[in-house]
């Protein structure tokens, strides 16, 4: 329950509910839960997993206007979602608008959250990367077979790196949900809507949030990524050392975190086993913040 009253909140669990760890993957704007299908496979050898469809996204029930899509609802359903899992203790991981509101959670005081990884999304997001975002979300009502939605998935998902066509499908299948006539994507068409007004700001500043988290941090960057400029970067491993960073190329946002190489490192940074750069050859804006 939240802002908007009770509604659902839809989940894919991966792994034992027995596990002492527990691993909660949050998706970005337009994404889904399965998106981290292939993350999850890994990270279930060892933890409970847990990948939210946020309000209005995948399975998840859609909220009554266009206005209750906002930040403190969410924060509010996932605080509720950490609580039915019993966790006291759980691990993060979010790509883009689930990096942020992770980014909020692991400042709180008291925070849950142990290890967070920021997936293409840091401390501020330039305006003009926001608007690009709005631009992507634009889509027909309606597609008339699964290839045409595809098609449409690879065009905008084109930052995302390297994927397979097996990958495509899956998230073309996932993303996707039927209408009289065909398909559509698998989202309220409200939230893209919400991205259709016009930015006044500089752009989304959370500094102070980032200064007060306490907890490890690994940042994964698309190496042209406008959401995640480089001087961002550098000012957030400037003010945390410690913080570790990984760029990872042939991406821009967000790296799909679903190529073998980049579901090690973020594993290896959760298990916190090995060096985030193993089996990886990662550059850095300016310094290796895990030095």
């Amino acid at each position: 329950m939240g802002p908007s009253g009770y509604h659902g909140l839809h989940a894919i669990e991966w792994g034992s509910r027995r596990s002492k760890r527990v691993v909660i993957c949050a998706h970005g704007y337009s994404g889904n839960a399965r998106d981290f299908d292939w993350l999850a496979h890994e990270l279930a050898r060892d933890a409970r997993v847990v990948c939210p469809d946020m309000p209005g996204r995948g399975r998840s029930d859609w909220l009554p206007n266009a206005f209750a899509y906002n930040f403190p609802q969410f924060l509010a359903d996932l605080r509720a979602l950490i609580q039915e899992l019993g966790a006291t203790e759980v691990e993060w991981v979010g790509t883009s608008m689930g990096g942020l509101l992770g980014l909020l959670l692991a400042a709180e005081p008291r925070s849950p959250i142990s290890r967070l990884v920021l997936n293409d999304v840091g401390a501020f997001v330039p305006s003009e990367a926001l608007a690009r975002i709005g631009g992507n979300l634009q889509a027909p009502e309606r597609f008339d077979s699964m290839a045409a939605l595809e098609t449409h998935l690879r065009h905008t998902h084109r930052h995302w790196g390297p994927i397979t066509d097996k990958q495509w499908a899956h998230l073309a299948r996932h993303g996707a949900r039927r209408v009289q006539g065909g398909f559509a994507l698998h989202y309220d068409p409200l939230i893209a809507m919400l991205m259709k007004a016009p930015i006044v700001s500089p752009g989304i500043s959370l500094w102070t949030t980032w200064y007060r988290v306490r907890c490890p941090v690994l940042i994964v960057r698309g190496e042209t990524s406008e959401i995640l400029p480089p001087a961002v970067v550098q000012a957030m491993l400037d003010s945390r050392p410690g913080t570790e960073y990984l760029e990872v190329a042939g991406a821009g946002h967000a790296p799909s975190l679903m190529a073998p190489e980049q579901i090690g490192a973020v594993a290896a940074f959760l298990r916190a086993r090995v060096p985030v750069t193993e089996g990886i050859q990662p550059t850095y804006a300016g310094r290796n913040a895990s030095a």
